[in-house]
């Protein structure tokens, strides 16, 4: 897939890893169906994800998000304290992302620098080409969406389908690590530049 596509992609997954809207369903259909040529396991795992939450009301599907991301502390959505907890690490993590926002005119909202979510709409906005994206998805991206996926239990997709999307995230992270070659050891995350 060339890495263009995969930047519309990363749109599709900040919307799916933001609060539940009453479009999160159509929004995951539109992701399952871009992801379904060069990524058929993503596209199956989004699409189970639909088939989970499709009959669910808006409100239980709100419950469900914030019980995955907002009380489990082993599955929060802000990437700074997936990778330091509550440290000065991530004190300066925030503010870095925070000066990457404002370089490139990127509007944070009122949303903290580092959810998952936001980072992801950043990331699709950049040159895939670009030093930072690899490193966002090297040092950032991959080893918090692991960590948060691997907080499920196997069978967690019958009880909690954005086990699914997490893994169908992953999947795309680790084929575009692949494609990107070597990284320089430089780190986006540890670095606080």
């Amino acid at each position: 897939m060339p890495a263009n596509d995969n930047m519309v992609i990363y749109a599709h997954f900040a919307n799916l890893l933001d609060y539940p809207t009453p479009d999160t369903v159509e929004e995951a259909l539109i992701c399952a169906d871009l992801l379904a040529q060069d990524y058929p396991e993503s596209s199956e795992l989004i699409r189970g994800f639909v088939d989970t939450v499709e009959d669910e009301t808006l409100g239980r599907l709100e419950e469900i998000y914030t019980g995955t991301f907002d009380v489990n502390p082993t599955c929060f959505i802000f990437a700074g304290y997936m990778l330091f907890g509550e440290s000065f690490n991530r004190g300066k993590f925030l503010v870095r992302l925070q000066k990457e926002y404002k370089n490139r005119d990127f509007d944070q909202g009122n949303e903290l620098a580092d959810h998952l979510g936001l980072m992801f709409k950043f990331l699709s906005i950049l040159d895939p080409d670009e030093h930072l994206a690899q490193l966002l998805i090297k040092d950032c991206f991959l080893p918090v969406i692991s960590k948060m996926h691997a907080s499920f239990v196997e069978d967690a997709h019958k009880l909690n389908p954005y086990r699914q999307v997490l893994q169908a995230i992953l999947n795309v992270l680790e084929s575009e690590k692949i494609l990107m070659g070597t990284v320089p050891e430089e780190s986006y995350a540890l670095e606080g530049k």
